[in-house]
């Protein structure tokens, strides 16, 4: 485990750890990043624990979930996660203090791991944070106005073509087959529809 005390291992551990972190936020419930984000923080804080550290790197690191769980929960929040983002990386670079003035985590390493974990983030977080406001494209509400065509005499039950689909439908009067209707709500996977009247 002496390897774990090394600076360099011990800030890519902690890095991993928090933007396993950050992904089980946004993507809860797939178990594999809240697993992984689980035993990296573990190894994280036993070198934290046997290492010297900054508390103000530390304090930055816990304060940088605070833009990003606001930034999350709505979108058009870009700002907050660049800021979460920027707080992650000083925080993490800065969190082990320098020993003869030379930074203890590798500077090269610092910056190539610091960009491409704000590259990430940022292309991972806003992509899951639009996916979870895209409405989804089967959502049966989105038929309710449309208007269609019996395809079958439609009362009790019956078929109606609606927005280039075959739909299940019913309704309150009977309806002729080839008749235009509209639908007005929908009981499940069934749509109940109503017959627009063409006559003049």
């Amino acid at each position: 485990m002496d390897f774990l005390l090394e600076p360099n291992v011990a800030y890519l551990i902690l890095v991993a750890g928090v933007m396993l972190g950050f992904m089980a936020i946004v993507s809860p419930g797939t178990g594999l990043f809240e697993v992984g984000a689980f035993f990296c923080l573990l190894l994280a804080g036993y070198t934290v624990y046997n290492l010297s550290f900054n508390w103000w790197a530390l304090v930055l690191l816990i304060l940088s979930l605070v833009p990003f769980v606001y930034a999350i929960q709505k979108p058009k929040r870009e700002l907050f996660l660049a800021l979460s983002i920027v707080l992650l990386t000083v925080g993490s670079v800065f969190l082990f203090p320098p020993t003869a003035g030379i930074m203890a985590v590798n500077p090269v390493l610092a910056i190539t791991a610091s960009l491409l974990m704000a590259i990430f983030l940022w292309v991972a977080v806003r992509k899951s944070m639009e996916a979870a406001t895209i409405r989804p494209s089967h959502d049966l509400d989105t038929l309710v106005g449309k208007v269609g065509e019996a395809r079958t005499k439609v009362f009790e039950d019956g078929s109606v073509q609606v927005g280039g689909e075959l739909w299940s439908a019913r309704s309150e009067t009977s309806i002729p087959s080839g008749s235009s209707i509209r639908v007005v709500r929908r009981d499940g996977f069934v749509v109940v529809v109503e017959p627009i009247n063409t006559k003049l």
